[in-house]
Order: C-alpha cells, then sequence, then structure tokens
C-alpha cells in the first residue's frame, strides 16, 4: 500500500514532463497526398496506387522514398468522393455552419508496409513547429479507410490504443466486427457475414452442389471463405477445392489456375479481393481458360477496368454480389473540373511549397485521368464514403452544440472518444434518401444487387442487375432473382450443372462413396417392396404390409392378389375336368339305369352302385368349391363337402367289399350270414360311417371353422388368399377318417381279390383303393410343399384323380361288358367257373 502511495507522485510527474516536452518528428514526415486544413480535420487512408517499389536496402546510405506506380482507379474515385463530401459540407448553412472541415488523405499504395506508415502519417499530422508541445490528442477526430480488409485491420488496430474511430467505406471482413479488438471501427458496408451467407444462398437456389472455391490469402478472403464454407456445408455443398493467393505470391496463382483446370466442378466462388482478382482474370484470359461459372463478391464484381475484350471470354456471365448503385448529384461535375482546379496537389498554391511539391510529383500520373469519366457512374463505393463523412459530420455537430444554438463552439475541445459515442448514436437520411445508423458492431444492413457481366446488342459491356439480396427480410424474401434474365458462362442461355453426382431419380437412394464428399454418391435402386418417391432421397421408405413397390420404385401400390381363378388357365382346366367327371359320371349312370335289370348291374346290390355312382358325381363337383375366391362359407363349404361327399363314396365302396365278402361267405354250407348284411345293414352302415364324418365336420366348423386368410408369407410381392383351416386337427381328422375307410376298405378288397367268380368285383375294387391311396399319400408332402394357389391345384388335383380311379376301376369293366360284351351280361355267365 506505502509503494502504491508513493508511486503516484512519480506517475504524475512524469506525465507532465511528457506534456512539456518538445515535439519533434523521428525521420522525414509523411506527406498527404491531398490536403486541405480546416476547423476540424477528417483522415483519409485510400490505395490510391496498387504497385510499390522498395528502395535498395544497403545501410550504407538514409533509404530513399517508398515510390508508388499504377493507379488503382477505384480508390482514386474514393478519395474524390470523399473531398467532394467534404466541400458539399463545407457549403452547407445547417450542417457545421460554421465550421470549416478539412481533409489529410494518405496513399498506402496497397502495401501493408506503406499502410502502417500511412497510418502513423495521419496519427502524426505534419512537420511541427520549432516549440510546439507534445499532448494526447492527435491532430484529427476520424479517419476514413482502407479500402480493403487486411489494411484496415491494420488500420484499426494501431489507432484503436488512441481511441480515434475509423469508418470503412469497403472493408467487409467479419473479423472487424469483434468490438473487443476493433472498439472504435464502423463502416458503412454491411459485414461478409451476410455476403458469405448470401454466397451459399445463391449457390444453392441454383441446384450447384459441387463448386471450386478460391480466396485472397488474407483476412478478407479467409474470414470470408471459412463462413462460406460452413455455410454451404449446413446447406448442402461440396467444395472440390479451397485454394488462396496473395498478389505477390505468382507461384501460389498459378497452382490456382491449374487446380480450376483440372477440377471437375464448373462453378467457381470468388472470394477475392480487387486486386487479387485482377491477377487471376490475367491468368485465366492468357491460358484461355473458359466454360466456369464463376460466382463473385463486392469487390471486384462491378470493377470497370477489368471488363475488357481479352477478359471477357473468360469472365462471360459472371455472376456476384455488389454494393447498391446509388448516384450522387453532382459528383461527375466535380470530377471533370472542381478536383483538378482546386483540391489537385499541382494546381495548389497555398501551404507548404515544399510539401506541395512532393505531393505534386507523387500524383502526376493521376493527370492521365483527368477527362476519364466512364467508371465514374459504376462507383458503388461512393455512396458508402459520402455517408461515412456525413457521419463524421453529423457526430461533430452534436458534440460542437450546432444544434442547440444558430453557431457551432469552435473552442470546444473534443476527444476521439466523445467521436466514437457520437457515431454510435447517429441517425440520419442522406440526400440519396437512405438511411444513415449503425448497428452494435459499427456495421450496416446487408443490402446487395445480383449483378450478371453481360455484353450488350452495341457490343459494350455492361453490368446488368438480375436480382437483390436483403438481409432484413425474413430468410425466404432475402434472395430475390429474375432468371430469365441471366446470361450464363459462355455466353449460354442455359444455366450450367456442377454437380459431382447427378441427381437420384425417384426410385433409388443415395450411397455416399467412400472417402469421398457427400455430394459424390451412386445412386442404388430401392430393394423389392421399397419406394423414394423424391429425388435425392437418401432412404427408401418400406411399403406397408399389404403394398409393394411397382416397377419404378417409386410408389406403393396394392399387392396383386392371388387365388385359383375359374378364368385362369389352371382353373379353366380342372373346372373341365370336373365336368368331364360329372358327364361321365352321369352317362355311367344312364346307362346303368337302362341296363339295372341286367345281372352285371344287379349283381352286387345295384343300389350301392348307384349310390356311389351319385356319390362320385358329388366329388366332382365338390372340387369346384375350391375354385374362386375364397370366403368365408365357401372356405367352410369346401372341406366339409370335401370330407362328407368321400366319406360317403368309400362307405358305399366298403359296402360293396362287404357284400362280396359275404356272398361268399354265404355261399357255404349252413352259412346265414347274408341276413346279417342284408339291403337294410348295408344302408345302414353307409348311413353310420358318413354320420360320423358330418359329426367330425360339425364338430370342426362349431369350434374353428376355415376362415378367408391373406397369405403374405410365401411371396413378398402378391397377396395369396386362401383358406385358413382353423384348426389344423380338425382338417387332419378330416382327411384321417377318409383314409382310415379307404385302407380299411383296400385290406377287405384285397383279402376277396381271389374268391372264385368270373366277375369278382373285389378285384377292382382293390385296384380302385390302390390308387386311391395313392392319390392321397402323395397328396400330402405335395400339399405341404406347394405356395399359393398351387396347394389348392394339388388338393383338386387328388380329388379329381382318386374320383377318376374309382369310377374306371370300379365301372369301366362292367360298362365295357354291357357295351361290348352283352352275351358276357347274363346270370349263367356270371355264376359260371369259366374265367374270361
Amino acid at each position: 500500500m506505502l509503494f502504491f502511495l508513493h508511486t503516484l507522485p512519480l506517475l504524475y510527474q512524469l506525465n507532465t514532463k511528457a506534456k512539456n516536452t518538445p515535439c519533434q518528428t523521428m525521420g522525414d514526415p509523411k506527406y498527404p497526398l491531398f490536403s486541405k486544413d480546416g476547423d476540424v480535420t477528417i483522415g483519409g487512408v485510400f490505395a490510391i496506387h496498387r504497385k510499390e517499389t522498395l528502395p535498395s536496402f544497403e545501410f550504407a546510405q538514409k533509404p530513399l522514398l517508398l515510390s508508388c506506380s499504377s493507379v488503382n482507379l477505384r480508390d482514386f474515385r474514393l478519395a474524390q468522393i470523399m473531398i467532394f463530401a467534404i466541400e458539399e459540407i463545407n457549403k452547407s448553412k445547417t450542417l457545421l455552419p460554421n465550421i470549416s472541415v478539412g481533409y489529410r488523405i494518405y496513399d498506402t499504395c496497397g502495401s501493408r508496409l506503406s499502410t502502417m506508415s500511412a497510418t502513423m502519417g495521419v496519427l502524426n499530422g505534419q512537420e511541427f513547429r520549432p516549440g510546439d508541445r507534445c499532448n494526447d490528442q492527435p491532430p484529427l477526430h476520424a479517419i476514413l479507410g482502407e479500402s480493403e480488409s487486411s489494411a484496415t485491420v491494420i488500420l484499426s488496430r494501431t489507432t484503436g490504443p488512441f481511441k480515434v474511430p475509423v469508418i470503412s467505406p469497403s472493408a467487409t471482413c467479419e473479423c472487424l466486427s469483434n468490438r473487443k479488438d476493433h472498439p472504435s471501427f464502423f463502416r458503412t458496408i454491411a459485414s461478409d457475414y451476410h455476403q458469405s451467407r448470401a454466397l451459399a444462398y445463391i449457390v444453392k437456389h441454383f441446384g450447384w452442389t459441387w463448386v471450386g472455391a478460391v480466396s485472397s490469402d488474407n483476412d478478407y478472403g479467409n474470414n470470408g471463405m471459412a463462413i462460406f464454407q460452413k455455410i454451404a456445408q449446413e446447406e448442402g455443398i461440396c467444395v472440390e477445392y479451397s485454394v488462396k493467393f496473395y498478389r505477390t505470391e505468382s507461384d501460389k496463382l498459378k497452382k490456382v489456375v491449374n487446380e480450376i483446370k483440372k477440377g471437375t466442378a464448373k462453378v467457381i466462388v470468388a472470394f477475392v479481393s480487387f486486386v487479387e482478382m485482377g491477377l487471376l482474370i490475367d491468368q485465366l484470359s492468357i491460358q484461355n481458360i473458359t466454360g466456369f461459372q464463376l460466382i463473385g463478391v463486392e469487390s471486384w464484381i462491378t470493377t470497370k477496368n477489368y471488363f475488357t475484350s481479352n477478359s471477357f471470354p473468360s469472365m462471360r456471365g459472371s455472376l456476384g454480389f455488389a454494393v447498391r448503385k446509388i448516384n450522387i448529384e453532382g459528383f461527375i461535375d466535380y470530377v471533370i473540373k472542381s478536383f483538378w482546379d482546386t483540391a489537385f496537389p499541382c494546381t495548389q498554391t497555398e501551404g507548404n511549397s515544399s510539401q506541395n511539391s512532393i505531393s505534386c510529383s507523387r500524383s502526376e500520373d493521376l493527370l492521365e485521368l483527368r477527362n476519364y469519366t466512364e467508371d465514374v457512374l459504376e462507383q458503388r463505393y461512393a455512396s458508402n464514403v459520402f455517408k461515412a463523412v456525413y457521419a463524421v459530420a453529423h457526430s461533430l455537430h452534436s458534440l460542437l452544440g450546432c444544434e442547440n444554438q444558430e453557431l457551432c463552439d469552435k473552442n470546444k475541445p473534443i476527444h476521439p472518444q466523445q467521436v466514437v459515442e457520437a457515431l454510435q448514436k447517429v441517425n440520419f437520411t442522406i440526400q440519396m434518401g437512405d438511411q444513415v445508423w449503425f448497428d452494435s458492431t459499427g456495421g450496416t444492413v446487408a443490402h446487395y444487387e445480383v449483378v450478371n457481366w453481360q455484353q450488350d446488342f452495341d457490343g459494350s459491356f455492361l453490368f446488368k442487375t438480375v436480382g437483390y439480396y436483403d438481409a432484413s427480410l425474413t430468410p425466404q424474401q432475402r434472395l430475390v432473382l429474375n432468371t430469365k434474365n441471366i446470361i450464363w458462362a459462355g455466353g449460354q442461355q442455359k444455366k450450367p450443372n456442377s454437380v459431382c453426382s447427378e441427381s437420384c431419380r425417384p426410385g433409388t437412394r443415395k450411397a455416399a462413396q467412400k472417402g469421398r464428399p457427400v455430394c459424390c454418391y451412386d445412386c442404388i435402386p430401392c430393394a423389392e417392396g421399397e419406394i423414394s418417391n423424391e429425388t435425392d432421397s437418401i432412404n427408401c421408405k418400406q411399403c406397408l404390409e399389404e403394398y409393394w413397390s411397382n416397377a419404378e420404385k417409386n410408389k406403393c401400390v396394392l399387392k396383386a392378389v392371388e387365388f385359383l381363378s375359374f378364368t385362369e388357365i389352371m382353373g379353366i382346366i380342372l373346372v373341365f375336368f370336373a365336368l368331364f367327371g360329372v358327364g361321365l359320371t352321369t352317362l355311367v349312370t344312364i346307362l346303368f339305369y337302362r341296363k339295372k335289370d341286367t345281372p352285371i348291374v344287379k349283381a352286387n346290390n345295384s343300389e350301392l352302385s348307384f349310390l356311389l355312382l351319385f356319390s362320385l358325381s358329388l366329388c366332382f363337383l365338390c372340387s369346384l368349391t375350391f375354385i374362386g375366391r375364397p370366403t368365408e362359407w365357401s372356405c367352410m363349404l369346401r372341406h366339409t363337402a370335401f370330407g362328407i361327399t368321400f366319406v360317403l363314396c368309400i362307405s358305399c365302396v366298403l359296402g360293396k367289399t362287404i357284400v362280396v365278402l359275404m356272398a361268399f361267405k354265404a355261399t357255404l354250407p349252413g352259412s346265414n350270414v347274408m341276413k346279417w348284411f342284408g339291403p337294410v345293414q348295408q344302408r345302414l352302415s353307409v348311413l353310420a360311417f358318413t354320420l360320423i364324418q358330418i359329426i367330425i365336420c360339425v364338430v370342426w366348423i362349431t369350434i374353428s371353422p376355415p376362415f378367408p386368410y391373406k397369405n403374405m408369407k410365401y411371396y413378398k410381392e402378391k397377396i395369396i388368399i386362401e383358406c385358413n383351416l382353423g384348426s389344423t386337427l380338425g382338417f387332419w381328422a378330416v382327411l384321417g377318417y377318409i383314409s382310415l375307410l379307404a385302407v380299411l376298405c383296400f385290406v377287405l378288397a384285397f383279402l376277396a381279390r381271389k374268391l372264385p367268380d368270373n366277375f369278382n368285383e373285389a378285384k377292382f375294387i382293390t385296384f380302385s383303393m390302390l390308387i386311391f391311396c395313392a392319390v392321397w399319400i402323395t397328396f400330402i408332402p405335395a400339399y405341404v410343399s406347394s405356395p399359393g394357389k398351387l396347394t389348392v391345384a394339388v388338393e383338386i388335383f387328388a380329388m379329381l384323380s382318386s374320383s377318376f380311379g374309382l369310377l374306371f376301376c370300379i365301372f369301366a369293366p362292367k360298362c365295357y361288358i354291357i357295351l361290348l360284351k352283352p352275351e358276357q351280361n347274363t346270370k349263367q355267365h356270371m355264376m359260371g367257373k369259366k374265367s374270361y
């Protein structure tokens, strides 16, 4: 604490001594290129020349001054508009009425070294007179400049500790929005945060997903390109290559050009500073590189002197964002005459003669532009300089108390920090109708025009406005384009296509290529049962269970329904054979009815024969219930009808077999067996056997009946409508009961096959049962393994085969005798011992 108290007086003495110390400039004074004295002074720092020649550094003698060459027309116009705006203010009777505004404008020659030198010059002022004392106030109230971001960063960081406000008309680097690093920086142009986003949005708008990126290797290019790439990634845009160079790096420039030539992207986003873009355009023109759609930024897109007959083949159709063009009344007349008569150094006679002489020698090459005004109307930054000068003037107007009285207080001291605070509060409208104010970062709202490099009908070149971007609007309304007015790269009317991979049509999905950006992909067709109904789908969607993908895989359609129908070939064939069987059975029945009194018909109980023929007709007809779309009633009918009719049929055959055995037993001496199995018993046996099957079917239908079912397991692309058995046990009980009767009938017939008789029906029953059993034994594996409607076809085939087997084996021999061997149809022949 004691140390701190002793230190305070010491610091006070040092500060007092410093203020009383005479000031002197170290080295040669840095003279402004244009200057004028006034009550208040505004500094200007512009790259009026773009090339700098360094002196020899041999350290043997004092180095010569840096020399500049190659006029930078754009910055020269900015200096002119600054002087014009100050002259307009000096003429005004309402703004700073009794205050004269002076200016000191320095040339940086487009060099970082000269930028630092110019900054120190504008802060120090001119030569000090003997006896002048140093104070802590800079000799000016604000500085306008620089035109490029990197140079502006140097200017802002250097002036920052002195709190001198810096207002740039064209430095757009987002890095300058950091108020911590640049607390006294302002600009009358929007930050590149908005321009970089606008670049990404326009690329997205035109459907370009594969672009090349070229940027300046400075603050402007690096920051702007970083923001663009970030937004581009969010918008699904891929950058094939990103290369950068600085104006002094010719080797890197060649690499940039080579990268452009070997790249596959047809769209190039050029976030390049003014000077670097001139060098790049020269190389593109020299190497005749054409066919690339350039998307540019405000720093170069409306530069008139870049628009030449040599560069036009490479640059034709370029699109980009430009600062809005606002014409300033009276500026053209000032450029033509007043500037050269009053502000140009070589015409001034007042003031420091040595300074005038040096400034005149440095600006002699500007005289060549005295009668050149073609670019004036296209100077889009001119209004920004105009706004900046007026912003400083309005701040000083407020600080000097001009608002509350007719005249300003000339003697009122103004500190730079006060100017900074006043600038943050300014809000006024200039003659062009634009409102001027600064946001919290020191910037303004982004308003851009979208311009297109075109050639008019008379062969002249022009920057055609084809849209605009307004950051103050909603995201959907910010970018507006008139695509019909755009001329594309190479003068084409059709928009170029710049994609790594063509869009995947509906019915396919995107599959990323390994090791490549996400915009590079293969289009994979959707799998069966999946669709994509949008372009560039990432995934295919699975269709719902009852739907399937169409051939193009872009729409889900109802699955084809499959069942054995009457109209298909297989159904027609089966119906034909079923009806053929019914017809054949009917003919046999008619034949037997007509010959009912003959021995061959009366033998072995003709009543059972007619009942058997009737049941066979039902068996043939029963197969028809298995054809057609299954319904709830048809499913129950087909299985119950099948079980009952076939049991009725087998019961009749079983009855006939028992009759054969009983008839043989009855011929034995003392046998009275026929009275136990007469016609009545035969009828009752058939009824009993059939009744058991009826009971099984009733129980089955009652507990778990068959029902129509959509089977989607066998085929994914279609639905098989079939009859679900309901109860599998019920089905196999019905089939098992039929099999039991068939096996019993076969066994009995087999035992009776060799009984002595000229016409032993047991042999034919044996054959018929053998065929019946073989068919149904084969049916079981075929039924289980056959998918879809083939299952039904197999079942119908088994029914028809077994029915035809019974019909032919039992009734064909009798029909043969009735029709072809009537002499054998006698009782004597039937009872004879001789074999036929």
